[in-house]
């Protein structure tokens, strides 16, 4: 749709931009692992080069291969121990990418891919998740739920760097992301344009039994800390999961994967 295409074409950059630097460790440009590339090679997003593991040519690597061809990306052949250091230590699969940076998007974007859809914006808010891992899960937690857009904050949050598009499994590729300076202040933006915003914290009304049919925002804290003071007190209302067992909490990966699934049932049933 139009404002998708637009918001894929404003991410462009020149190649050149992105290439691969030896000081630079798997940064924003640097794309690891087979799943993920195979999602960069789908997207709009410039790739510079596609390095191949030596020997490699069986399995999934042929198609990432004929992908990149077919698109003109170069392919180089290269020893193991060179991609291990492109990949700073993450698991590589014997292919690594090198791409221009993925460009942030803004509240409003995010919003007009909403109304492109012809949906109710549906958001998730991420306040202080700084473990790559977690990041990663939730975007591909969020991507399959069909949310509109990832919001992060510029402190207390990692950057869309290669470890979390490799535990997003790609789907980073394919969702919007804006990074702002206040989370408290993206909240009350989004509620002027009618959006309710849901805390997901323990000790809030269950999951099951909150309508989130609406325009909606989940905000997700980190780990340890959980939601901040101040921005759960920016939330309309507070969600949690009921638990059955011993163990109190899911960590934050799990607890999206049950909200956000939970919202998109609720949205799409009829």
């Amino acid at each position: 749709m139009a404002q998708e295409e637009n918001f894929r074409k404003r991410r462009e950059r020149k190649p050149e931009e992105g290439r691969y630097t030896e000081s630079a460790g798997a940064g924003e440009n640097t794309v690891v692992g087979r799943n993920a590339v195979l999602e960069l090679l789908k997207s709009d997003r410039p790739v510079d080069k596609l390095y191949v593991q030596k020997g490699e040519r069986e399995g999934s690597i042929v198609m990432l291969v004929a992908l990149a061809q077919k698109k003109g990306i170069p392919i180089v052949e290269t020893e193991k121990n060179k991609l291990d250091g492109m990949a700073s230590g993450l698991k590589h699969q014997g292919v690594v990418a090198s791409a221009a940076q993925k460009e942030y998007s803004s509240l409003e974007e995010i919003l007009k891919i909403a109304e492109e859809r012809g949906e109710p914006p549906f958001l998730v808010l991420c306040d202080g998740i700084d473990d790559p891992g977690n990041l990663g899960a939730v975007i591909r937690c969020a991507e399959g739920a069909g949310v509109h857009g990832v919001v992060i904050t510029k402190r207390r949050s990692v950057g869309l760097t290669a470890a979390v598009n490799r535990a997003s499994a790609g789907a980073l590729e394919h969702m919007a992301v804006a990074k702002v300076g206040n989370l408290c202040s993206a909240i009350e933006e989004l509620k002027k344009k009618g959006v309710w915003i849901y805390g997901a914290e323990a000790g809030g009304k269950a999951v099951y039994e909150t309508d989130m049919k609406g325009a909606c925002a989940v905000v997700l804290g980190s780990e340890g800390q959980g939601i901040s003071r101040l921005v759960a007190e920016h939330c309309d209302f507070m969600v949690s999961i009921d638990m059955y067992g011993k163990v109190n909490s899911f960590n934050v990966s799990c607890a999206s994967a049950v909200i956000l699934c939970e919202a998109a049932r609720q949205r799409h049933s009829h």
